[in-house]
């Protein structure tokens, strides 16, 4: 047996045929080559001369063949350099060919069930339009056409504005004037410079002698204490944090501050520090706060849709500050599937789930992969690596499809390894990413990120953008991937193994036109697998509401209650009431029978429906739950933790669902004109 036939065997034993992968043509990427190369790559450089190998090998696509030529020379010519950021330099580059071979699993899969796949068409935006539709996104549409002579909201919404949000909008109303004038449309066209000024002056000649107030919007954050903006909520104020001369420690993430504005702080310092190539993740953590901690489905909708206008603006705005671009783009209207399994729209396939199952927010057969593959076991060594025989793939799509909902369907007949290929399947073949369309390009420019700390933090507001179908399968999968790593003992897959092999499922979506040439796809392997690494890791900590973004929804409600009370009062005035007698009961129903630190707690739906709590320095939201739940008697005695909690309602929040940590006293400061309900979580 000859050397070259000896590598051929090792390099196949135990693996199915669309696993025995190596050169194709000699082009790169070229997974083993890398064994011979990690100087080069080093450098970032790909000048590879390969000399006296005796045998080179080239793969037929078509029929998976070998076949050899004879003492060949083969030069492969250099690759442009590429950017290698702190992403990149975070994994082993000799461990990518898991990466490649799903890569080129995905494109047989892709070329068998072609002629089935829809196909994004992806809108390249006009000059301005691109400015225009994020304006829109962000809520601030009225500050252009019909409705900009009112634009009284979004004097409120950038009333609450840290500087460099306030400069990332600035940016894009200046390029959507300049686009409208251009176009020379007839609507009035706001400057940028009125809008701010109007902003400030609306606050500093507050009516009704009410307290003026500065609204910093291009001013320094971090300029003082003294120096900061601030609303009144109730008897306190609400102060914009501002870092402390303290330095933080390098594994806290901290959510007080604008993540923009702690990069520009950085900058200022010349605090960033290069990273080390360890392919390790720090042991990022969320320092305890003392209001409670908010994670994404504790808030009502409409505060929902607020964090979502001002997560956008955040995002830019880090973008901005760390000179990265960011590009969303919008998938032209296409005619999908209206039923079935595969290639029907999250949205649509959700609908139909739900007449099956009311309430349900992951689609079933996704839940059901996953719940295949467990009962399998987790401890399968190359779970999700290794696929299933694609012929099979094929006809149990097709079987899945005509039975499934109907529930004749035969899964005993679903081998492990063809229940991972289902499922990894399913998340390609979705019409539009699993990671939206709009958003794909900005989690692939998360790579560009300096800091792995600011990738989370850009990632943790990406994960607020999505879509609420997206977000919640995209948390599902990742919960099931983190349960497959916990047994990477027994099945030999790392969380970088696991990354490898999911990043081209989520990132190199074929849907959206991005086949590539392997410059790309070199480029953005490392990055990608990357990305997917910080989401599986982070992954708890990626669905927390950063409390500036919290504070800053508290302070357009605050305004806009005083707009609301100032309206009321007026008309009140108009049909001739008394004004002090109104003014007399709207304190009092406030204040009715609760002396000072008390609160009372509402529970509608327990026996005890009422109870008066004394605020103390140490009470937390489990124990108000705990007192109540320890009264409680018969079917409602078997209510258990988890099944009900605690909310604040109203005053300077919609609805907030409160975790147990929370300190009671701590929170009533924040919010006093707060209403206190047990209840359960709303479907």
């Amino acid at each position: 047996m000859t050397g070259s036939e000896s590598w051929l065997t090792v390099k196949g034993a135990g693996e199915p045929p669309e696993r025995q992968c190596v050169a194709t043509e000699l082009r790169l990427p070229f997974p083993y080559f890398w064994r011979l190369v990690p100087a080069a790559l080093a450098l970032g450089k790909m000048l590879i001369v390969v000399t006296k190998l005796g045998h080179c090998f080239h793969r037929s696509r078509r029929y998976g063949q070998y076949t050899m030529n004879q003492d060949t020379t083969t030069k492969i010519t250099e690759k442009p350099p590429f950017d290698r950021s702190s992403s990149q330099d975070s994994l082993d580059e000799l461990s990518m060919e898991d990466y490649w071979i799903e890569l080129e699993i995905i494109k047989r899969s892709h070329e068998n069930r072609q002629d089935n796949q829809e196909v994004v068409v992806v809108k390249e935006p006009d000059e301005g339009e691109l400015e225009e539709e994020w304006l829109k996104e962000a809520g601030l549409s009225n500050l252009f056409g019909d409705s900009a002579e009112d634009p009284q909201e979004s004097m409120v919404f950038l009333s609450t504005l840290t500087r460099t949000q306030a400069a990332a909008v600035q940016k894009r109303v200046e390029t959507v004037s300049q686009t409208l004038r251009k176009k020379n449309k007839q609507y009035h066209i706001p400057d940028v410079r009125d809008i701010f000024t109007q902003q400030r002056e609306s606050k500093e000649k507050a009516p009704d002698g009410t307290e003026s107030q500065s609204v910093r919007t291009n001013e320094n954050k971090y300029q003082g204490k003294d120096d900061q903006a601030s609303t009144p909520l109730g008897d306190k104020e609400l102060m914009l944090p501002v870092l402390e001369d303290t330095p933080a420690s390098e594994t806290d993430i901290n959510l007080e501050v604008s993540f923009a504005e702690q990069a520009v702080n950085q900058k200022e310092e010349k605090t960033q520090k290069s990273e080390s190539n360890d392919a390790s993740l720090p042991d990022f953590r969320l320092p305890k706060d003392k209001t409670g901690t908010t994670k994404v489905g504790d808030l009502a909708p409409q505060d929902m849709k607020k964090v979502c206008h001002l997560a956008l603006i955040e995002l830019t705005a880090l973008y901005d500050v760390l000179g990265v671009e960011l590009k969303q783009q919008k998938a032209a209207k296409i005619k999908t599937k209206d039923s079935g399994l595969f290639g029907v729209p999250l949205a649509t396939l959700l609908e139909q789930d739900q007449r099956k199952v009311p309430g349900t927010r992951i689609p079933l057969i996704f839940q059901k992969l996953i719940s295949q593959i467990e009962e399998g076991g987790l401890e399968t060594e190359g779970l999700l690596r290794i696929p299933g025989a694609a012929i099979r793939i094929k006809n149990l799509c097709q079987e899945l499809e005509a039975k499934f909902y109907e529930g004749t369907f035969n899964w005993e007949s679903v081998k492990q390894h063809d229940a991972a290929s289902l499922l990894k399947l399913f998340i390609r073949e979705l019409p539009q990413p699993l990671l939206s369309v709009e958003y794909l390009r900005a989690f692939q420019a998360v790579q560009n990120l300096p800091t792995k700390k600011q990738q989370l933090q850009a990632l943790n507001l990406l994960v607020i953008l999505l879509p609420d179908a997206n977000r919640d399968t995209l948390k599902a999968l990742l919960e099931f991937l983190q349960r497959v790593i916990d047994n990477k003992e027994k099945n030999k897959m790392t969380v970088m193994n696991v990354a490898m092999v999911m990043a081209p499922n989520l990132f190199m979506c074929h849907a959206l036109g991005l086949k590539s040439n392997e410059q790309r796809e070199f480029g953005m392997a490392a990055g990608t697998a990357n990305i997917m690494h910080l989401l599986i890791k982070y992954q708890k900590l990626l669905w927390t509401i950063p409390k500036f973004i919290v504070n800053q929804v508290r302070k357009q409600n605050t305004e806009s209650h005083k707009k609301d009370r100032k309206a009321m009062k007026k008309l009140l005035k108009k049909m001739a009431y008394d004004r002090e007698k109104y003014e007399k009961q709207d304190k009092s129903t406030n204040d009715a029978d609760v002396p000072q630190g008390v609160i009372r707690v509402q529970a509608p739906r327990l026996s005890k429906v009422s109870m008066a709590i004394q605020l103390t320095e140490e009470l937390k939201a489990s124990d108000v739950l705990a007192r109540f739940l320890s009264q409680e008697s018969g079917v409602a005695q078997t209510l258990k933790k988890g099944e009900v909690f605690l909310y604040e309602i109203g005053g300077n929040i919609g609805e907030r669902r409160l975790d147990d940590d929370t300190y009671m006293k701590d929170l009533y400061q924040l919010n006093p004109n707060a209403e206190w309900v047990i209840k359960s979580k709303p479907l």
